[in-house]
């Protein structure tokens, strides 16, 4: 805190100090009535002697943003959820003493609640004319400076209230953020699909090829992990015989800090039986457009300078395909294991001599194709190699059933046809337990549990995870996850490490 800011908090406590001394400084029994928007939805268009005519009785109450005092009349505008809606107070009316008490003892940033009359000004504006003024709670640390905002990113992460007090943009994108979860809900659940909830906590992480974070059961004394993906407790609910469900909800992986990850994140993954991938993408097709549609009236996206659009079908293209176009390499050398080795150690990038073709492949695509395609683009079969889930592909036994849909360089969703013989499900586990042993922390544990309930028959299901977090992204054009998380996960103050 700065040393101005420092001493306008202590002046702030003596106001509240003088406060306490005569009433009840937090006062519990104000009711606010009428919410700004709705004041001027109804009564924005009179005029001013139509208002005045009508006797209007409003009562509302918020924050006090603006304050112009002027002599024994001012003018102050307090902002609800709604927006913003400005009162007249006149000292004739509420009487010397609290018109005193407006003058000498309140702030702005303090919160405040109007009984009065409907009227317009001179220019026009909607203005509550006070009858009773309340001084509900008093704001103890100054708010940014009204016109420069709240403008350091990290205060604004830090301190995500204060950002949310000054900062409509902020308020607008978290606004937009609830309404794209809802309507996610909505699609899912009239196409018949049945929203639960699965552990966070898992005994064997799985799901996804991650890092995860580990915590400790004192009772049982176990160890648990922070789920990294809800895949095969939901795979566990297809076999139950729900054959379509989602969720909503968080998933954890213990990886860096960047635009792109924060390590919790939301995701909507969801399972559906008796359909394979292209109807997968099909129906992301379909729900891409609905969301688009119920949030923003469109079906484009201006991000980054680029006009996204989503009306027309979006493309689906191999990853070998897109590979061979970034590289100029032949199809023969794409499907080379030392010719993808060669080009990596080209492009100065480590390679492992553990990783096999399926593996090199992937490391080339993250490097050299996924930032270019910025237009909606479905990339699919992808390698079994770094694919353990997903059921293989009856063209190319190195290749998977899977894809995954890239927007604005982004993965958005990822998405198979699932493995469901038990047998080479369990295969699959074991090279991914050989690999964990030889030092690959992301590699997934050999999960009996599943494979039992793989077992007893899994019918054919296609299954798909969306990040909310990045959708959000492209919704609200940001260009960082921590402006669409609430509480994004932040370094230590003065902290340089990665």
């Amino acid at each position: 805190m700065s040393d101005e800011a420092r001493a306008e908090t202590e002046q702030r406590r003596r106001k509240l100090e003088a406060w306490r001394t005569a009433r009840d400084a937090y006062p519990n029994d104000f009711r606010r009535e009428d919410l700004a928007a709705d004041l001027l939805l109804a009564h924005g268009e009179p005029g001013k002697e139509e208002l005045a005519s009508a006797g209007v009785r409003a009562t509302v109450a918020g924050r006090v943003m603006l304050r112009r005092v002027m002599g024994k009349a001012s003018f102050i505008t307090l902002e609800d959820p709604s927006g913003r809606i400005q009162c007249y107070l006149r000292r004739d009316d509420l009487g010397d003493e609290a018109y005193g008490d407006f003058r000498n003892l309140w702030d702005i940033g303090d919160i405040a609640g109007v009984r009065g009359i409907l009227m317009k000004t001179n220019t026009g504006e909607l203005t509550v004319h006070a009858e009773e003024i309340r001084l509900l709670v008093k704001s103890l640390r100054p708010l940014p400076e009204k016109h420069h905002g709240l403008a350091d990113q990290e205060i604004r992460y830090r301190q995500r209230h204060l950002d949310l007090i000054v900062n409509a943009p902020s308020r607008e994108v978290f606004r937009m953020r609830a309404r794209l979860v809802t309507c996610l809900r909505r699609f899912f659940d009239e196409r018949g699909f049945l929203e639960v909830e699965t552990p966070m906590m898992h005994p064997i992480p799985g799901g996804a090829a991650a890092r995860p974070f580990v915590t400790h059961h004192n009772a049982l004394d176990m160890d648990l992990y922070l789920r990294v993906a809800p895949e095969l407790f939901l795979k566990r609910l297809v076999v139950g015989g729900f054959e379509r469900v989602y969720e909503i909800n968080r998933c954890f992986r213990n990886e860096g800090l960047s635009p792109r990850h924060n390590p919790e994140f939301t995701t909507v993954e969801f399972y559906q039986a008796f359909v394979d991938y292209r109807d997968l993408m099909d129906l992301t097709e379909e729900m891409l457009r609905s969301v688009l549609t119920e949030t923003l009236g469109r079906t484009t996206i201006d991000f980054g300078g680029e006009e996204i659009d989503f009306a027309a079908a979006i493309p689906r293209r191999t990853m070998t395909e897109l590979i061979a176009e970034a590289t100029g390499l032949g199809e023969e050398e794409v499907a080379d294991a030392d010719r993808l080795r060669q080009l990596l150690r080209g492009m100065n990038m480590a390679v492992e001599p553990a990783w096999g073709w399926g593996r090199l492949l992937m490391e080339i695509f993250e490097a050299r194709v996924e930032e270019t395609l910025v237009q909606p683009v479905f990339v699919t079969q992808y390698p079994a190699e770094v694919s353990p889930l997903a059921r293989g592909s009856a063209e190319d036994e190195r290749l998977t059933d899977r894809f995954e849909l890239f927007v604005a360089g982004r993965e958005i969703a990822n998405g198979f046809s699932e493995l469901n013989d038990p047998d080479e499900q369990a295969e699959r586990f074991a090279r991914q337990a050989e690999l964990k042993s030889a030092g690959d922390l992301e590699a997934m544990h050999y999960d009996e549990d599943f494979i039992a309930a793989l077992e007893h028959g899994m019918p054919p299901t296609a299954g798909e995870g969306i990040g909310v977090d990045r959708l959000a992204m492209l919704l609200t054009g940001s260009t960082t996850i921590r402006d669409v998380v609430l509480f994004p996960q932040l370094r230590p103050r003065g902290s340089t490490s990665t």
